[in-house]
C-alpha cells in the first residue's frame, strides 16, 4: 500500500504541470506533500527497478544519480517544489535530502535536477535497506530566502 501511494505521489510531481492546479486538493491530502518557509513540495520515492525500463541512452534518468544503482533495495527520491505563494514551479534551488530509519542516523545526498516534461524536479536514488518507517527531511536553499526544512515520513513496512 506504501508502495502505491509513493508511486502516485512521483506521478502526480511529473504529471502536475500537465493536469494543473485542480489536482493540488488531492495532493495536499497526502502525507508526501507539504509547505513550509515558503515552498510546498511534492515527495515520491518508487523503486529504482522502475526507472531500469527507460530506453538505452534516455537522458530522462540514466546519465543522472551516477547511473541505476545495482543494490537490492535502492529507491528513486523526486521532489517537485514549488513556490507557495505563486504555484510557479522552482527550478534554482539546492535540495538535499537526509533519509533515515527509525531511530537510525541517516544518509545525507543532494538531490540532482532532472527535466521531465520541460518542468525541473529534483531526484536521486536512495538505499531504503528494511522494513521500517523512513524520515526523509529535505532541505530546499533558495537564493535570497532562509533554507526550508520539511521532514516527511515514509512507511516502508509494508
Amino acid at each position: 500500500m506504501a508502495s502505491k501511494r509513493a508511486l502516485a505521489a512521483c506521478l502526480l510531481a511529473f504529471s502536475f504541470p500537465l493536469i494543473g492546479p485542480a489536482v493540488t486538493a488531492i495532493a495536499a491530502e497526502t502525507e508526501l506533500s507539504k509547505t513550509a518557509a515558503g515552498v510546498t513540495v511534492y515527495l515520491g520515492l518508487v523503486p529504482a527497478e522502475i526507472v531500469k525500463g527507460l530506453p538505452a541512452g534516455s537522458t530522462t534518468e540514466q546519465p543522472m544519480h551516477g547511473g541505476l544503482p545495482k543494490g537490492p533495495h535502492e529507491y528513486h527520491l523526486v521532489a517537485a517544489v514549488f513556490d507557495a505563494a505563486s504555484g510557479a514551479r522552482v527550478s534554482d534551488a539546492v535540495v538535499t535530502a537526509e533519509v533515515a530509519g527509525l531511530g537510525l542516523s541517516g544518509s545525507k545526498r543532494k538531490l540532482e535536477p532532472m527535466q521531465i516534461v520541460g518542468t525541473t524536479s529534483y531526484g536521486g536514488f536512495v538505499d531504503l535497506p528494511g522494513f521500517d518507517l523512513y524520515t526523509v527531511k529535505l532541505t530546499i536553499e533558495r537564493s535570497g530566502a532562509a533554507p526550508a526544512v520539511l521532514q516527511f515520513k515514509y512507511d516502508h513496512r509494508r
